[in-house]
């Protein structure tokens, strides 16, 4: 354990673990163990459906006295703070003692608490042997907002998908351009904006781009939004994410998923793809090698899963 790492804390149900630690790896180079993980990347919780909160260890001792006494050390002067006790797998620490420990952090900080409406939150936790203090950050969930956009539809991707594989084509990094290839009313484009990526929509339904130019502008976020086949994108991406349409009644024709696949090759050597069907064939015809993939099933529909592709095109060694 040292100073400048960080421990965050995910929350999923079985039907998303997989996607949970498929998108950990492309922001963590690691998966979540028991959602826990530890690393010195810093990642803001509010860019994943899956981090509930984030830990970012300011202090820590194997000795729980030696790290009050570096708090007092510290000299922390703080209006309005609130501290909180996390308890993880393996801490046998009991209530009442964890309220003692609670009591001390407080006291040895100089300012007034404020348990309602905190101006900073510190946490403490026993993690492998070691106490751990620091500041504690929490996914407000604004993301959320995204519910009420002006149009929707129905076979829309779901936000937590949106979310993840955002992050993982662009591999969690922020100047990666992304291109959205099917956009329909903009679930994708959402966010990824939110999470301030730079990104573009492209979709051949002219009322569906409309929609989605409204959502955008419905929640101040600047996209542009092409209304055209992908075939005629001559811009190049980093990266593109195809979410392959579909209908409550028959799957996209397989013509129509080589189409688009295809038309993206030319413009990216990256792809991200859901799909709810088995496009493995197209995706290696096509000179792509698939690098990750996982499936997610959804509640209540048991024979209903979209899956996801992570491909690259394949290095051709001299």
């Amino acid at each position: 354990m040292q100073a400048h790492q960080y421990i965050y804390f995910f929350s999923y149900d079985h039907h998303e673990s997989a996607l949970c630690k498929l998108e950990s790896k492309y922001i963590f180079n690691q998966e979540d163990k028991n959602k826990l993980l530890v690393s010195n990347i810093k990642a803001e919780p509010a860019n994943s459906a899956f981090i509930k909160k984030r830990l970012d260890i300011h202090l820590y001792s194997e000795d729980y006295n030696l790290l009050i006494d570096k708090i007092k050390e510290a000299q922390l002067k703080e209006e309005g703070f609130k501290v909180e006790y996390l308890v993880l797998d393996g801490d046998k620490t009991a209530y009442d003692q964890r309220l003692k420990k609670l009591k001390d952090i407080g006291y040895a900080i100089d300012g007034t608490p404020d348990y309602y409406n905190p101006g900073i939150t510190y946490a403490l936790c026993f993690y492998e042997g070691v106490w751990c203090f620091g500041e504690l950050h929490k996914n407000g969930f604004d993301w959320h907002k995204h519910k009420q956009k002006p149009h929707s539809n129905s076979n829309s991707i779901h936000m937590h998908i949106a979310k993840s594989i955002v992050n993982i084509a662009a591999m969690s990094n922020k100047e990666t351009k992304l291109l959205d290839a099917c956009c329909g009313v903009g679930s994708i484009l959402l966010e990824a904006c939110f999470s301030d990526y730079q990104i573009e929509g492209c979709d051949i339904n002219w009322k569906v781009c409309h929609h989605a130019r409204k959502n955008l502008s419905h929640f101040n976020y600047t996209s542009q939004v092409y209304r055209s086949d992908i075939k005629d994108l001559e811009k190049k991406y980093d990266a593109a994410i195809i979410d392959l349409p579909y209908n409550h009644f028959t799957y996209a024709a397989e013509d129509t998923a080589q189409h688009i696949i295809e038309s993206t090759t030319k413009i990216t050597n990256r792809m991200v793809i859901v799909s709810t069907s088995d496009i493995k064939d197209i995706i290696e015809d096509l000179g792509f090698q698939i690098i990750d993939f996982c499936s997610i099933g959804k509640s209540g529909k048991v024979n209903f899963a979209r899956k996801i592709w992570v491909c690259e095109k394949k290095v051709i060694e001299a």
